[in-house]
C-alpha cells in the first residue's frame, strides 16, 4: 500500500480528454494505481495546475489547496467527500487490498466521519467483519452524503456511528447524483400539478382519455421493441398496464407479466434465462454475435432480481422520490435482462408500477410514459448506451457453438452498482413532457371530438359510429374529405353541407 503512487499527471485518462493539464486524484487514481476492470465514472475529479474551481460534464475540478495526501487513506477520503460513494469501485478495491491495510486506516482515524463511512461500506458490501471494536461515542453520520446523492431515511448501526441512507441492499443498489435538472424537475412537484390538472377535467372525458392513454402507451411500448401488434394483444398488455402498482413486485409476477406480454411462446423460452443474453446483431457473414449490451450470467440472475425486489421495498420510503425510484428499478431490470424476450415492455412495466405504488400518479389514470419514451427514442438509445458500452470494455466473453454470448469473468457487481443519474434524468423529462404535452394532447383532443360530435348531431342527426369514420377521414386529409369518402361513405351530403363541416372541423380543430 505504500509503495502505491496514487496522485497523476495527466491531460487524458482512458480515453477521455481533461478540461486541463493537471493531477487526477480521487476514485480516477484509485482505478489507476489499482488497475481496477471497471467503468470509468460519469465525472473523475482534477486537481487544476491554474488554481481553479469548476465542473464539466466529465470532470470535478479542485484548486491545490484540495490536492490529497498521495495515501489510500486521504485518496478515500477525497473521494467520499467530494465525489460522493461510488460503491463498485469501493467493493473492486476492498477486493484489491488486504484486510489489515483497511483495518490500519480505520484505527488511524476511528472517529473520523470519512474513515467510519468507509469502515461501514468494507464490513457492508464484503458482507465480512473487521478486527475493530464497536464504536461508543461519535456522531452518527450518514453514509451517503445527501448534498451529493439521494438517500433514503435510513437506519442506524451503531458498531460504526453511522446511518445507513443507502437506497438499496448489498444485492442491488444504484445510486443517483444530484444534478441542477433533477433538483429542478423534483422541486416542480410535478405530481401535485399533474393531478391538479386532472381535477379540472370533467370525470366522463377523463376516464375515455384514461382508455386511450392506456392503449396509447401499450401500442408505443411494442412500437419501441419494433413491434407492430393487433388491437387485442395491445389492449391485453395495456390491461395489464393499468393495473400496475395492485400487486406486491416478486419474481412470480414479473414471470406472470411476461407470459401476458409474450402471444406465442413456441419458439421462446418462457421465465428466467437458463443461459448467456446478449442485446444486438449476428455478423452477416459469420453468425457471431455483435453485442451492444451483454446481459447478467444467467447464474446470477435470481440473486440480482432478489435484490431488485428488496431495494423497491426500500424505495417506498415516503422521503425518496417516485420517478427516481422508477428509473433505479426498471432501468436496472432492462440491464439484468433476466428474460428471453419481453425485458423492454417489462422494463416499461415497472415505471408504471413503480409510479403507481408511490402515489405518483392519480388513481385510475394511467400515466402513458412510454408514448414520450418512443417520441425521444434517440435520447432512450443513448440513455441505455449511457451504460451498456462502457460494460463491454470489462466483459470478458466468448462465442457459444449456438452463436450466443458466454460471459467468462465475475460480472454480478457491474448489474448491481450502477450509477443512475442519466437515466433518472432522462425519465423525468419524459414524465414532464407527459405531463406537459401527452395527457393534455389526449384531453384536448377528446374536448375537440365532443364539441364537433354536438355540432355534427345538432346539424345532421349523424350516428357516433359515422362521426367517428367522418373524423377519420378529416384527420388523414387535413380536414378535408377525400374524393372518395365524398363518393361513397358521405355520398348523401351536399356541397354545401361538405363545406360547413369542414370549416366547423377546421375551427374546432384548430388546424
Amino acid at each position: 500500500m505504500k509503495n502505491k503512487q496514487y496522485s497523476l499527471k495527466i491531460k487524458v485518462f482512458h480515453g477521455i480528454e481533461a478540461p486541463e493539464e493537471g493531477t487526477l486524484v480521487g476514485y480516477g487514481a484509485i482505478i489507476q494505481a489499482y488497475a481496477l476492470q471497471v467503468p470509468m465514472p460519469n465525472q473523475l475529479a482534477l486537481i487544476s495546475f491554474k488554481n481553479r474551481k469548476y465542473s464539466t460534464a466529465s470532470w470535478k475540478v479542485f484548486t491545490a489547496r484540495h490536492q490529497p495526501e498521495d495515501t489510500l487513506h486521504k485518496q478515500l477520503v477525497f473521494a467520499l467527500k467530494y465525489e460522493g460513494v461510488n460503491l463498485l469501485v469501493l467493493k473492486k478495491l476492498f477486493h484489491a487490498v488486504p484486510k489489515q491495510d483497511i483495518e490500519s486506516i480505520i484505527k488511524s482515524e476511528s472517529l473520523g466521519q470519512y474513515t467510519r463511512r468507509l469502515w461501514f461500506l468494507y464490513e457492508w458490501l464484503l458482507e465480512a467483519t473487521l478486527h475493530l471494536p464497536d464504536l461508543n461515542s461519535g456522531n452518527y453520520v450518514n453514509v451517503l452524503d445527501t448534498k451529493l446523492q439521494y438517500a433514503i431515511k435510513g437506519t442506524r448501526s451503531a458498531r460504526h456511528r453511522v446511518i445507513n441512507n443507502l437506497p438499496g441492499t448489498v444485492d442491488f443498489c444504484p445510486l443517483i447524483f444530484k444534478t441542477q435538472k433533477l433538483e429542478t424537475h423534483i422541486n416542480a412537484n410535478l405530481s401535485d400539478k399533474k393531478n391538479t390538472f386532472l381535477n379540472s377535467i370533467h370525470k366522463d372525458v377523463l376516464q375515455r382519455a384514461s382508455s386511450f392513454l392506456l392503449l396509447k402507451d401499450s401500442k408505443a411500448s411494442f412500437t419501441i421493441e419494433n413491434e407492430n401488434p393487433g388491437t387485442n394483444r395491445a389492449m391485453r398488455w395495456g390491461k395489464a398496464i393499468g393495473q400496475a402498482g395492485n400487486k406486491p413486485l416478486s419474481v412470480a409476477e414479473l414471470e406472470r407479466l411476461q407470459q401476458i406480454v409474450i402471444e406465442n411462446a413456441r419458439f421462446i423460452k418462457l421465465g428466467l434465462r437458463d443461459e448467456g443474453g446478449f442485446v444486438g446483431e449476428y455478423d452477416r457473414i459469420s453468425g457471431d454475435p455483435l453485442p451492444e449490451h451483454i446481459s447478467a450470467k444467467h447464474q446470477d440472475i435470481a440473486s440480482l432480481l432478489k435484490g431488485l425486489v428488496s431495494a423497491n421495498v426500500l424505495m417506498q420510503d415516503a422521503t425518496y422520490d417516485a420517478v427516481l425510484a422508477a428509473a433505479s428499478i426498471a432501468f436496472g431490470f432492462v440491464f439484468i435482462h433476466p428474460f428471453e424476450d419481453g425485458n423492454g415492455r417489462l422494463h416499461r412495466y415497472l415505471i408504471h408500477h413503480i409510479l403507481a405504488k408511490k402515489e405518483f400518479i392519480k388513481q385510475g389514470v394511467i400515466f402513458p410514459v412510454s408514448a414520450s419514451i418512443l417520441d425521444h427514442i434517440d435520447d432512450y438509445r443513448k440513455v441505455l448506451e449511457s451504460y451498456s458500452h462502457p460494460l463491454l470494455d470489462v466483459i470478458k466473453w466468448k462465442v457459444t457453438k449456438d452463436n450466443n454470448v458466454e460471459v467468462l469473468n465475475h460480472t454480478i457487481d457491474l448489474y448491481r452498482y450502477f450509477d443512475a443519474t442519466k437515466q433518472a434524468e432522462f425519465l423525468y423529462d419524459c414524465v414532464d413532457d407527459t405531463l406537459k404535452r401527452v395527457i393534455p394532447e389526449e384531453v384536448n383532443y377528446l374536448q375537440n371530438y365532443d364539441a364537433f360530435k354536438r355540432y355534427l348531431d345538432n346539424e345532421f342527426e349523424m350516428p357516433d359510429k359515422m362521426v367517428a369514420l367522418l373524423v377519420r377521414f378529416l384527420e388523414q386529409n387535413n380536414g378535408v374529405l377525400s374524393k372518395r369518402a365524398l363518393e361513397k361513405e358521405f355520398s348523401a351530403l351536399k356541397k354545401e353541407e361538405v363545406k360547413a363541416i369542414e370549416a366547423q372541423y377546421k375551427v374546432i380543430f384548430a388546424i
